[in-house]
């Protein structure tokens, strides 16, 4: 069977009128067995019938299944044998009390058993117990068999499903877990670039426009009070600034201060961290080492960085070459393994996309996708 057939059976059972479906179709089969083949009474028939279309509503009405179990004993008990549409609905019936535990799996198998007991007694009674004792006793135990059969199946799907919707649950909860973590550490990131980039820059203003005051001859009153307030302006956006970098931050060990950001120099402590988790990395410097401002330093490592994690992740133990190119007008990164490569098109995730932006807002272009010799390659150049 193809998976798309069975993919439109799955589809056709959980919809709402497959139970009508199925229900219908065994009420006709009954029908027409009775017409076919009439035996005893017209008590027989309507429980045929009735036990066949119970099933009709057992979705909705899980517990409407009894009166086709029920309907199914009192066929049996009125007659010496059952009809196919019978016995096929009364073990529908079952496994749909087991399938929604209407009531304790134990329960539903001592109560069916002691109802085909009876019904067994009762005929042992009306006919020879002498001639066909044995062989009522034997159909007892045929129906016992067939009912623990019929709800333990219906148990075990309901179990079933129930672990899948506890997996979904606990992988929507670690999802949500992870998504509140990355979120928490790109503010962090962002509060850490923060200082690192502007607040550097700002300060500087504060600093000289407070000494210009002081240092230029020749000043007018207006110029130097222009320069103050420029101070002023620089040292209330520090403020403010110090005040964003609070709330952004929401790593309790780091509440005052701020960690210095990497540079390419730690890159080689980088590539350890990878090797101490089993990962062969080879780091190959092309050009002279060029000292670049803080967000081209910082963007190549992490560019790097999620190469690496992404190495780790999709295709742990291949072997990878990252490759820093110091080119007069720009700087080429590049980050290739030996792995099974994308399987197919290769669909932006959170960490391409963040490289690509990281490339992109320095003027530059980041591309990924299978290597010309497999594997997976990573290419970014940002000018300067």
């Amino acid at each position: 069977m193809s998976t798309s057939l069975r993919q439109r059976l799955r589809a056709w059972v959980a919809s709402p009128s497959y139970p009508w479906a199925t229900g219908g179709a065994l009420t006709a089969f009954a029908a027409v067995e009775l017409v076919a083949v009439p035996r005893h009474s017209i008590v027989i028939a309507l429980s045929v019938l009735l036990s066949a279309a119970a099933l009709a509503w057992r979705r909705a009405q899980p517990a409407s299944a009894a009166v086709s179990v029920a309907a199914v004993l009192l066929s049996f008990a009125a007659g010496t044998d059952l009809y196919i549409a019978a016995a096929a609905s009364g073990l529908l019936a079952c496994y749909t009390l087991g399938r929604h535990r209407v009531t304790h799996p134990a329960l539903l198998v001592g109560g069916g058993s002691a109802l085909s007991l009876a019904v067994n007694v009762w005929h042992m009674a009306a006919w020879h117990p002498r001639t066909y004792s044995a062989d009522l006793l034997a159909e007892w135990f045929v129906l016992t068999v067939a009912i623990l059969a019929a709800v333990s199946m219906g148990d075990a799907v309901r179990a079933r499903e129930e672990t899948q919707r506890e997996r979904v649950a606990a992988q929507a909860r670690l999802l949500a877990m992870e998504r509140r973590q990355a979120a928490e550490a790109e503010r962090a990131a962002i509060a850490r670039e923060l200082h690192d980039v502007v607040s550097h820059s700002v300060s500087v203003i504060a600093v000289q426009a407070e000494s210009a005051t002081y240092t230029t001859p020749g000043l007018s009153p207006q110029a130097r009070e222009r320069f103050q307030e420029i101070a002023a302006s620089a040292r209330a956006s520090m403020a403010e600034l110090r005040r964003l970098l609070g709330v952004l931050r929401t790593d309790p060990d780091h509440r005052t201060g701020t960690a210095p950001q990497p540079t390419l120099d730690a890159l080689d402590d980088l590539i350890a961290q990878h090797r101490s988790v089993g990962g062969e990395v080879e780091l190959r410097i092309r050009g002279d080492r060029v000292e670049l401002p803080t967000s081209w330093e910082l963007s190549a490592y992490r560019i790097v960085q999620e190469g690496l994690t992404n190495v780790r992740r999709h295709a742990p133990g291949a072997h990878v070459v990252v490759e820093i190119g110091y080119q007069p007008d720009r700087l080429a990164v590049r980050i290739a393994d030996d792995g099974p490569g994308p399987p197919g098109v290769v669909h932006s995730g959170h960490g391409l996309a963040g490289m690509q932006e990281r490339a992109a807002l320095l003027g530059g272009k980041l591309t990924a996708g299978r290597g010309p010799d497999g594997g997976f390659l990573v290419e970014a150049e940002i000018p300067w």
